[in-house]
């Protein structure tokens, strides 16, 4: 019996799809894959059915870049209702707990904030896509049953209040990958007495990614296209696959250097950087790959096209 080919168009990019409210990430994903005909697509880290904004889809060679963005920081616009506490942390739970917000003032919240910034320790939720014993977290909350989980350290580098008209507050979240922002907003209603929950999320950027600099592209405006059999206009819609790692230092080859780099061995490069992870171009400015700088300087192959 013959190899089933895998259908579809051979296209690479990545797109920053808007997600819209109600749709869950897969769903989404499923959507743009349909569009665009990609043989092969998918997505850098899920966004709840209620929350919208930055969803990386990566088509093509772009996938073998997706866990960089996966473990990228994030940037999320939330608004917290503070003085009811769900089941869920969110809107969609069932409300376990009302408390009066009265006497909360601006400068409270601003110094409570405070003490959420900087490395912590955050217990995942129970709903959560994390497993135990095979079994997603979520699956079991829905069934009633808690299991203990181990509290993770994140970073939140930066937590803005953007207004404060109580109960409600709206937030600027800049975290590590990891971070639940419905933990965060429950845990901030905790500590000041009285609970809270998010009652909307947006997530407004991914690494390198970010709304205020590039505007994401709708369903809608995908679809159109692929109503209209304009495939190349949703190909220009595509960031080439390098822009994934636009934060990290690029680093130009000679023709000797990429080819041995291609075979796998580790390079010494002139005035690259000292460590970390870098961009790799071969000497016509063609993206071939990333690699790591090993403690005698030299580029190791880490992923290549």
């Amino acid at each position: 019996m013959g190899r089933r080919r895998n259908s579809g168009r051979s296209v690479t990019g990545i797109l920053l799809l808007d997600k819209p409210l109600g749709l869950t990430s897969n769903d989404a994903l499923q959507r743009v894959k349909r569009y665009y005909r990609a043989a092969k697509a998918g997505h850098t880290g899920s966004l709840d059915p209620l929350a919208t904004g930055l969803l990386p889809c990566c088509m093509g060679d772009a996938t073998k870049f997706s866990a960089f963005l996966l473990d990228a920081d994030k940037r999320y616009r939330v608004r917290v209702m503070l003085g009811v506490t769900t089941t869920t942390a969110d809107a969609e739970g069932e409300v376990l707990e009302r408390a009066s917000v009265e006497g909360l003032n601006e400068a409270r919240i601003r110094d409570v904030l405070r003490d959420f910034t900087g490395s912590i320790d955050q217990l995942p939720p129970m709903y959560s896509a994390l497993k135990h014993q095979g079994q997603r977290l979520y699956k079991l909350a829905r069934q009633g049953i808690e299991v203990e989980r181990q509290l993770r350290r994140i970073e939140i580098h930066a937590l803005d209040l953007v207004s404060c008209a109580l109960p409600e507050i709206e937030l600027d979240v800049h975290c590590s990958k990891g971070t639940y922002v419905r933990t965060l907003a429950e845990d901030i209603g905790r500590v000041l007495g009285c609970g809270g929950h998010v009652s909307a999320l947006r997530r407004t950027g991914v690494g390198p990614y970010l709304e205020s600099e590039a505007p994401f592209v709708s369903l809608e405006d995908i679809a159109g296209q692929a109503e209209a059999g304009d495939m190349q206009a949703l190909d220009a819609l595509l960031l080439p696959l390098d822009s994934a790692l636009g934060l990290w230092p690029a680093v130009r080859l000679s023709e000797n250097a990429a080819f041995y780099l291609r075979q796998g061995q580790a390079v010494l490069i002139a005035q690259s950087p000292t460590e970390g992870q870098v961009r790799l171009y071969d000497p016509s400015e063609r993206f071939i790959g990333v690699g790591t700088i090993l403690d005698d300087g030299k580029i190791q192959p880490k992923r290549l096209i």
